[in-house]
Formats: structure tokens, C-alpha cells, sequence
């Protein structure tokens, strides 16, 4: 038996990398439809343990990726080598185990600097998720230089994540919420954005992509708009952060979110980017251990950033595997892994459109990998579990955005979301079973 801190000698999709982080494409069909594959799914496919699962007796199609991304190998060998070999408490220690730690920690925190190109490491922030780093930006920035009156505006596109730490500070300190109109197709028009902007207006909070129906909003000219009116701007990047280069510098935002879980990271962790003059001027979130740099019964100061954020014991060993998963997909590259979504995107909505009784909502003219639908007759909770009986994880509800289902009129939709491992003969068994759902319900 090997030894518990070693890893699993086994085949994986990266293996090959040169140097520059290159890795070998192929622009063949796949085995199933037109849809050309950027890299070899197959051997993607390999190094996420989870996906050689049957359901029920069939493979196990897993489309939910925006819920939560699968992990591969190489985050849980991270994290599993991280606890077997170099765990301890991190900063106050000065034996071997607590440096290893620390450099451990401190590694990944400038992995997610480089990723997202943010001018300084200290811009970085680790938070429990993107929820948490709204919250942080909400309490601490809103409760430090929003006042009554001011004016926080948002989009009708927005995850509960984004809308009720808002209206939390409303009440404390009563703000003004607006929201930018969805029109019918499942996008934030820019003129109408952009007309909601005013001289109150403080901050403008929205995300990059919607998490229903998978639009991709034009963030770098809403963020240049609501710099031009005066506002600072926060981007939710959960969806978006897995399928696309993220350049803070050059969207010059002031404040971006997203969790490790759905760039196929650990739970527990997400990451604040805040420029570096606004963290300085924010008071801390949370009181505790390594957020001070001295305690006194009379006054406490505070340690610089990022430490002032990140009080307590942080998550070191979910740090680590967040910083697998930045290495995991920036050597797979970005551009490929999207280029693979979007194919994917394409031809499920040409096999989804073809199911007569089904209506795909959302038709963005510039959509992420999310695929949202309802059928006539059918409650997207039946839908989701006759899905589950053929092995297909797909998911079904308001999808934490109530504001938007009301616009849609819908009490729920069925949500499929594809991701770098998923293959059009998953798409196949999705349609496939939508079809046998129509018989059973409908004929």
C-alpha cells in the first residue's frame, strides 16, 4: 500500500503540458453529433471520479454544473496531500509544519491573483463563497459609505445572493434599490441600465452571467457607465468565473465575487477581488484572531490587508484545493473550455428545440453554457425527476431568483448546465428522455 501522502499515479487529460501550459487540441467530431470538441473530453472525463457512476442503471449525465461543478483528481489529491503531509495552523507558528501551511495558503491566494490579474495579492480576499463576499462588501462598505437616500442599483437577472444583502442594509439604513429591466429575450438592455443611473446613485451591483438563463451581460460598458455616473460597481462572477478570462485590471471594477465550488474547487471558499483603496477604507467584517495587528480592553487596530477580512481560522486546506482547480483549468484554458460549452450550447438547443411541447426560456443573444425549459403541462419537478430515473441530473425551481421568475411568469423552469466534462452524447440521453417524457404526460 503507498503511503497515505502520495498521489494516485493515473492517466489524466493534462498530462503532456509543456511549459506554457499548452495542451493538445483536437478538432474532430466527437463520437456523437457535429459538435467539435477543443480538447479529448474522454480523457477530461477520467480525472472526475465521480462521473463513471450509473443512476438507476444508466451513466450518470451530470448537468448541473452551475449549481455546483464535480471536482477532478487533482483537487482532491491536493487537499487530501495538503492534510497528510503539510497541515497545521497558519502564521503564528514557528515550527516546519505551520511555514509549510502558511506558504500553502499564501500560494493560492496569489493563484487567484494571477488569475484574475489583480494589480496586488492583498486585493485578494478568502471568503466562505460568493454569498459571504457579497455580505462582506454589503456590511462593511455599504454600512461604512451608503447613507439614506443613496442609491444601489441592480438588475432584474440577480441570484437572491445579490438582492437580499441589499435590501438588509436598506432597512438599517435606508438606501433606495433599484432594478434594471429584463426584457422578453432574457437581457438587461444597456440603454435602459444605463438610464436608471443617477447622481445618488452609489453602487451598481449585477451579475456577469445569469445563473436561470445563462445570459452574458455586457459588464465592461455597464461598469464604464456607472463609473461615468459616480457609482463604484460589483461584479458577480459565480457563473461566469469557470468559463472565461477574467480581467479585473481591464474591467477596472471595483469589486468582483465568486466561490470555489463552481470552478470545481472545494466548498467553503470564495474569493473577494476589491481594488486596494477601497479594502483600505472598509472597516472589518468580522471581529477575531489574525484580523489585528494589537488588542487592548481599551482599543483594537487592525491588521493590513487581506488579513483585516479574514478573521478566525481561515480555510487553508480548501485554499489549497481552489488553487488546484485555477491550475486545473487555466492548463485545460479557458478559451477551449468555453469554446466546448458553447458547442455544447448550440446543439442541445437544436436537439431541445425539436421536442414541440418544450419552450426554452431565455434567448439572450449572448448566452453561457445554461439552458433553461419548461414543457407544456408538466411541472419542472416531475420533469426533473422522470430525468433523474434515465440518469440525467438537471435541476428544477425559481433557482434563487424569484424577482426573475415573476417577470417570466413562470413558477419554476428545469435547468440543464453544461460544463468541461459533459459530451453531446450526455445531451443525447438529455433529449432522449425529455422525449419520453412528452409520450408519458402528453400523448
Amino acid at each position: 500500500m503507498k503511503a497515505a501522502a502520495e498521489e494516485i499515479e493515473r492517466p489524466s487529460a493534462l498530462e503532456g503540458i509543456d511549459g506554457g501550459g499548452s495542451v493538445s487540441v483536437c478538432h474532430c467530431p466527437d463520437r456523437h453529433g457535429d459538435h467539435a470538441s477543443f480538447y479529448d473530453v474522454e480523457a477530461v472525463r477520467a480525472d472526475f471520479p465521480i462521473l463513471g457512476q450509473t443512476m438507476h442503471g444508466y451513466p450518470l449525465a451530470y448537468l448541473d454544473s452551475a449549481a455546483s461543478a464535480q471536482k477532478p483528481f487533482q483537487v482532491i489529491e491536493a487537499e487530501h496531500a495538503f492534510y497528510a503531509r503539510d497541515y497545521a495552523n497558519i502564521h503564528r507558528g514557528f515550527y516546519v509544519l505551520s511555514q509549510r501551511a502558511t506558504e500553502c495558503y499564501d500560494q493560492a491566494r496569489r493563484k487567484v491573483q494571477a488569475f484574475l490579474n489583480a494589480r496586488h495579492e492583498h486585493e485578494i480576499v478568502f471568503t466562505r463563497g460568493a454569498t459571504d463576499a457579497i455580505n462582506l462588501v454589503a456590511a462593511s462598505f455599504g454600512e461604512a459609505f451608503l447613507n439614506e437616500g443613496d442609491e444601489v442599483l441592480l438588475t432584474g437577472l440577480e441570484h437572491h445572493s445579490n438582492i437580499v444583502p441589499w435590501q438588509i442594509l436598506r432597512e438599517k439604513k435606508g438606501i433606495v434599490l433599484k432594478m434594471a429591466p429584463v426584457n422578453d429575450a432574457g437581457e438587461v438592455p444597456l440603454d435602459e441600465f444605463i438610464r436608471l443611473l443617477g447622481p445618488r446613485t452609489r453602487l451598481a451591483a449585477f451579475a456577469h452571467v445569469s445563473n436561470v438563463l445563462g445570459t452574458v451581460l455586457p459588464i465592461a460598458e455597464m461598469i464604464r457607465a456607472a463609473h461615468e455616473a459616480g457609482a463604484k460597481v460589483l461584479i458577480d462572477a459565480a457563473q461566469s468565473v469557470a468559463h472565461t478570462k477574467i480581467d479585473v485590471q481591464a474591467l477596472d471594477c471595483d469589486f468582483l465575487v465568486f466561490s470555489g465550488h463552481k470552478l470545481y474547487g472545494p466548498t467553503g471558499i470564495g474569493v473577494l477581488y476589491g481594488k486596494e483603496e477601497l479594502l483600505d477604507a472598509m472597516p472589518p467584517y468580522q471581529g477575531g484572531g489574525d484580523m489585528i495587528a494589537s488588542v487592548s480592553l481599551e482599543r483594537t487596530t487592525y491588521a493590513p490587508l487581506p488579513a483585516k477580512f479574514e478573521a478566525g481560522t481561515p480555510p487553508i486546506a480548501q485554499a489549497v484545493g481552489l488553487g488546484a482547480a485555477i491550475d486545473y483549468v487555466t492548463a485545460l484554458g479557458l478559451d477551449r473550455i468555453g469554446a466546448h460549452e458553447a458547442g455544447l450550447l448550440a446543439y442541445a438547443t437544436e436537439r431541445l428545440s425539436a421536442i414541440k411541447s418544450l419552450t426554452i426560456v431565455g434567448t439572450a443573444g449572448k448566452k453561457a453554457s445554461v439552458l433553461s425549459f419548461v414543457m407544456d403541462g408538466v411541472h419542472p419537478h416531475d420533469i426533473a425527476q422522470m430525468l433523474d430515473s434515465r440518469g440525467v441530473a438537471v435541476r428544477a425551481g425559481h433557482h434563487c431568483a424569484q424577482p426573475l421568475m415573476a417577470r417570466l411568469g413562470l413558477p419554476a423552469t428545469v435547468r440543464a448546465t453544461f460544463g468541461l466534462y459533459n459530451t453531446t452524447a450526455e445531451v443525447d440521453a438529455l433529449a432522449e428522455a425529455l422525449e419520453e417524457v412528452e409520450v408519458m404526460f402528453l400523448q
